[in-house]
């Protein structure tokens, strides 16, 4: 017991302090968009590169919703079209708030009469529909002593009974459609319901498949989108905080 106090101590306090710095090499945040893909050739090669059509060469978009940062776009057009920051604020809200381009992102955060309700309490339900679980261990690691969701009054529960929303991965699966359905009709009313990943905004790479939805919107009105694939911990932090009209420069480190 003397020995785990002794170790508790000398290691102090690991949890990360908000806001937090760019993410660590390798992985990929929010995307730069460069001249050359607003104006020039650089939009159509990006798109060719792309396994999930997330770019539009046309309209000159890209898809957050559908890109898996797989960084195939950045290598083809040598970084001068799109270049993956490791910032890892990314666009989170309603479905088209994913597209980049043409015009700035306008967040959509929980309506006021929402946000009262809940307070500075959020408990969730998640559900992995049919995905390959790199979304689920990121959302998994959001309890961890470093990133420490419960300090944000924010927790996970094992019952629908006992939840304020669903958390979903996943593109649902053809067997997986009820089970989600019959665990958010479980969770009393009002309800919010978040999709994590470009699976769950999507299908992502399963996309066009016959044995999924393509996507929790196509199930479950969705209040809140987060990209990435999987989204880190911090882009998770950051989105479902500025869901809740909460400020990350004004949460103490805990």
């Amino acid at each position: 017991m003397l020995e785990s106090i002794l170790k508790r101590a000398s290691v102090g306090n690991v949890t990360v302090a908000l806001p937090a710095g760019d993410l660590p090499s390798p992985f990929r945040g929010m995307p730069e968009v460069g001249e050359a893909f607003r104006t020039g050739g650089a939009a159509a090669t990006c798109a060719k590169a792309c396994a999930t059509d997330a770019i539009d060469p046309e309209k000159r978009t890209i898809d957050l919703g559908r890109c898996v940062f797989c960084g195939l776009c950045e290598e083809a057009c040598g970084g001068e079209g799109i270049r993956f920051s490791q910032n890892p604020r990314l666009p989170w809200g309603k479905r088209e708030n994913l597209v980049l381009g043409g015009s700035d992102v306008s967040l959509a955060p929980a309506s006021a009469d929402l946000r009262s309700l809940l307070g500075r309490s959020l408990h969730l339900r998640e559900v992995s529909a049919g995905g390959c679980n790199g979304c689920d261990l990121e959302a998994q690691a959001l309890g961890n002593p470093i990133f420490d969701l419960q300090r944000f009054g924010i927790d996970f529960v094992a019952s629908p009974r006992h939840a304020d929303g669903l958390l979903v991965t996943g593109p649902v699966s053809k067997n997986m459609r009820e089970a989600l359905v019959k665990t958010y009709e479980a969770i009393a009313e009002p309800r919010i319901v978040i999709a994590i990943g470009a699976c769950a905004a999507s299908g992502g790479i399963f996309r066009g498949s016959y044995a999924v939805e393509d996507g929790v919107g196509n199930v479950l009105p969705v209040d809140l989108f987060i990209p990435g694939c999987p989204p880190h911990p911090l882009t998770l932090l950051y989105a479902i905080l500025g869901f809740l009209g909460r400020s990350p420069e004004k949460i103490p480190r805990g």
